[in-house]
C-alpha cells in the first residue's frame, strides 16, 4: 500500500486539527550531490527542519513527511534526531510521479480536517504566515500562496479572469501564450486544503502534460470552478524554494539575517557577517564580532564577547566571559569573566572555570582549567586537570598520548609551571609546586616542592670564534 512506513496510525473518524504534509522525495538533481537535497544544511540545520519546524508551530498536530525509498531512512533518521518520533509520520512515494501522487501519499497518513501541503525544500517559511491561510478555509476548500516575481520563468503562474478571480495554476512547461509567460504571480508552493476536498480532487487529476506526471497544482482548477479556492500573496523571502547550491546559500543568508535581526531586537549586539545557527541561545547584552560563527548547540550568556572571527560549535559562553579573536572552541565550557586567545583553540572535553585564563596559541583537549588559573602563551593541555590559580607557562607540553594510550597530568592548586616544560603523563604536581623552565616531569611532584631537571651547563671560554671557523671552513 503506498504510504506504509511503520509509522501510521489507524484510520478515524475526522478531528478538527490540523496536521501538514511535507514533500520531500525529490532527487535534487540540480544539487549535484550524494547528499539527498532535503538534508543539506542551511544555518546549521537541514532543509526540511524547517517547514517541519513551521507547521507544527503554526498548530499542526503531527507532520506527515513524504518520502522517497532511496531517502527513507537518512531522511527520518535526522528529522527523528531533531523532532522525536511522536509528530512525525512516515509516507513513501514508490515511484516519482509527480506532487499530486505524493501528496496521494501523504494523504494515507492524514486524519485530521484540515491539512497543510508544503514542499521540504522552503526554509524560509514562517508559522505565522501557514496559520493565515490555515484561517483562511473558512471561506475556502483550498488555500495557496503566491509571490511576484520580476523574473517568473520555470515557476508556474497563477492564471485569473479579468475580474482577478482565481482560475488555476498552469505549470512553465505547459504555458501556452506569451500573455501567460508575462504572468509575474507564481506558485509558491504552499498549500492549506480541506482534507476531504484534497482526497476528491486528487482522485480526478490525470497526468495529461508535458512531463507526464500528477500535478498538484491541478486541484487549484478543481476548487477555483466551485468557487472555493484562494490566493494569498506571500512574501517572495519567505518562499524561496532550493534547487541548486545558489539558492541555498541564499536561504542561509536570509536565514542568518533574521537570526541577528531577532538578536538585535533582544538586546544583542551582532555585527555585520556574523553567521549564528538556528537554535543557538544568545542572552542579553552578549556581543556577537564580524565573521564570528556560533554553531550547534551553543549557548552564550549574558554580557560574553565573542569577537571577530571566532568559530564556536556546541558550547557554553559563560556570563562576560571574553572569546578574543580567531578562537576555536567545540563541545566545551567557558566559566563566567573567562579570558580565551586570541588564536586559542578549545578541543571536546575542554571546561575552563570563571577568571580563567587561555591565552594565544594555547590548545587544550579533555582539560580542566580551574578558577583563576592561566595559561597564557603557547601550550598544549591535554587530559589534564590544573587547579586553581595555578600558572603554566610558555611552551608547556602535556605529554598525555603514548602512541596507545592517554594518560591524565595533575596540577595543583596554586602550581607555577616554568616555560619550556615537558608534563610526562601520567604524573600529579602537587599543590604550591615550582616546577623550573625547561625542565622534563616525568615522577610526581609532592606539594610545594621545587621540581627541576636539566643538563648541566658548561661554559667554554672563547670557544665560540673556534668554532664558527670550523663551521665556516666545513662549508667551503
Amino acid at each position: 500500500m503506498r504510504g506504509s512506513a511503520g509509522l501510521a496510525m489507524p484510520k478515524v473518524a475526522f478531528m478538527t486539527t490540523l496536521s501538514a504534509i511535507v514533500l520531500a522525495a525529490g532527487e535534487g538533481k540540480r544539487m549535484h550531490s550524494t547528499t539527498t537535497k532535503v538534508l543539506h544544511a542551511a544555518a546549521g540545520r537541514p532543509l526540511i527542519y524547517y517547514p517541519v519546524r513551521a507547521a507544527l508551530d503554526a498548530g499542526a498536530a503531527y507532520v506527515v513527511v513524504v518520502l522517497s525509498p532511496q531517502n527513507r531512512d537518512t531522511v527520518h533518521g535526522e528529522l527523528t534526531r531533531w523532532f522525536g518520533v511522536d509528530h512525525l509520520r512516515v509516507a513513501i512515494q514508490e515511484v516519482p510521479r509527480g506532487t499530486g501522487d505524493a501528496a496521494r501519499a501523504g494523504l494515507d497518513q492524514v486524519d485530521t480536517e484540515r491539512v497543510l501541503v508544503l514542499c521540504g525544500d522552503t526554509p524560509l517559511l514562517r508559522a505565522e504566515h501557514l496559520t493565515r491561510i490555515g484561517a483562511e478555509l473558512a471561506e475556502a476548500d483550498l488555500v495557496l500562496t503566491s509571490a511576484l516575481l520580476h523574473d517568473p520563468t520555470g515557476y508556474g503562474r497563477i492564471l485569473r479572469d479579468p475580474q482577478g478571480k482565481l482560475l488555476e495554476i498552469r505549470e512553465h512547461r505547459d504555458l501556452d501564450s506569451d500573455a501567460q509567460r508575462a504572468v509575474r504571480e507564481i506558485n509558491a508552493g504552499v498549500y492549506a486544503a480541506s482534507s476531504a476536498f484534497l482526497r476528491q480532487a486528487l482522485a480526478q487529476i490525470t497526468s495529461e502534460n508535458s512531463q507526464g506526471e500528477l500535478y498538484l497544482t491541478d486541484t487549484v482548477a478543481i476548487a477555483a470552478k466551485a468557487g472555493r479556492a484562494a490566493a494569498l500573496i506571500g512574501a517572495r523571502d519567505e518562499m524561496l524554494g532550493v534547487n541548486d547550491r545558489a539558492q541555498l546559500s541564499e536561504a542561509e543568508a536570509q536565514l542568518f539575517a533574521r537570526t541577528a535581526a531577532r538578536l538585535g531586537q533582544a538586546g544583542v549586539s551582532v555585527q555585520v557577517g556574523a553567521h549564528i545557527d538556528t537554535g543557538v541561545e544568545v542572552e542579553q547584552d552578549a556581543r556577537i564580532g564580524a565573521g564570528a560563527h556560533i554553531r550547534g548547540k551553543s549557548r552564550i550568556f549574558s554580557g560574553a564577547h565573542v569577537d571577530a572571527g571566532c568559530v564556536i560549535t556546541d558550547s557554553d559562553i559563560g556570563p562576560g566571559a571574553n572569546i578574543k579573536p580567531n578562537s576555536v572552541i567545540t563541545e566545551s565550557k567557558v566559566g563566567a569573566n573567562a579570558q580565551i586567545g586570541p588564536f586559542a583553540h578549545l578541543r571536546p572535553g575542554s571546561v575552563i572555570e570563571d577568571d580563567a585564563h587561555i591565552g594565544n596559541f594555547v590548545e587544550t583537549k579533555k582539560t580542566i582549567v580551574r578558577k583563576g588559573a592561566k595559561a597564557n602563551h603557547l601550550a598544549y593541555l591535554g587530559d589534564g586537570d590544573i587547579g586553581e590559580k595555578a600558572n603554566v607557562g610558555a611552551g608547556t607540553i602535556f605529554c598525555n598520548y603514548d602512541g596507545f594510550q592517554k594518560h591524565k597530568t595533575t596540577i595543583g592548586a596554586g602550581a607555577f609551571i616554568g616555560s619550556d616544560s615537558q608534563i610526562v603523563a601520567p604524573v600529579t604536581i602537587g599543590a604550591g609546586a615550582y616546577v623550573a623552565t625547561g625542565t622534563t616531569v616525568t615522577k610526581d611532584v609532592p606539594d610545594d616542592a621545587l621540581a627541576i631537571g636539566r643538563t648541566k651547563q658548561e661554559n667554554k671560554l672563547g670557544y665560540a670564534s673556534r668554532l664558527k671557523a670550523r663551521l665556516q671552513k666545513a662549508k667551503k
